[in-house]
């Protein structure tokens, strides 16, 4: 199950201290026993501070067995949305080998940033999750990218991004599930929905085997 972008409080960056604390002693509890009774995996990004009191955007990967945490901390902050004051960047690319295969994660404007998605590919990701709070009037950059970051490193994009206003911003919607050749497998529409698909990881191998582009490459070229 994934959510989208800080679901659980929106930008309110000023407060961000209080948000993450409400996190580790709230928010994390309740989705944890939500993942373990109904054998889930669940993702969505939170504020989240470590413990020298620095607050991060989190991509916050939770599974069904006891103590199963993974977490991404979002690299490019947006400054528009004042995400360069209130928050720390990230400086790690991992990527998490779960029961179903290699996954990695990524929160809203690292869209845009195709070196990211290119390194995850190269690590072994098969499947890239993505939660945004991405803006309607920019609507078609997303929906483009999603397909271009899958179509270019042939893997699965799963893209949850929320609706609705906030601020005198009104968000997109249009989650998307993309698969390798760029097909899009489910897209939502500009209000709350829930959207599943089946992901069958073969489809990556078969891209990648019919157009070989990923060991085509030339980085001593480029």
């Amino acid at each position: 199950m994934v959510l989208p972008e800080l679901w659980s409080s929106g930008y309110d960056l000023e407060r961000c201290q209080m948000h993450a604390q409400a996190f580790h002693e709230k928010v994390l509890p309740a989705l944890t026993q939500l993942s373990r009774r109904h054998h889930l995996y669940i993702v969505g990004s939170v504020l989240k501070v470590n413990s020298r009191r620095e607050v991060f955007n989190s991509a916050v990967l939770l599974g069904p067995a006891a103590g199963s945490i993974r977490v991404y901390r979002k690299i490019h902050l947006f400054g528009p949305m004042l995400e360069n004051q209130f928050l720390t960047p990230g400086r790690t690319t991992p990527i998490f080998h779960l029961p179903f295969g290699a996954l990695a994660l990524a929160i809203c404007y690292d869209l845009r940033f195709p070196e990211l998605f290119r390194k995850y590919a190269l690590k072994g990701a098969r499947l890239v999750i993505l939660c945004a709070q991405w803006p309607a009037p920019r609507l078609e950059h997303w929906r483009t990218l999603v397909r271009a970051r899958a179509i270019e490193n042939q893997f699965f994009v799963v893209a949850c991004n929320r609706v609705g206003w906030s601020q005198g911003t009104r968000f997109g919607g249009h989650s998307m599930i993309v698969d390798p050749w760029g097909n899009v497998l489910q897209e939502g529409a500009g209000r709350a929905a829930l959207l599943t698909a089946d992901i069958d990881f073969q489809a990556v191998n078969e891209s990648r085997s019919r157009i070989p582009s990923l060991n085509d490459r030339r980085p001593a070229a480029y």
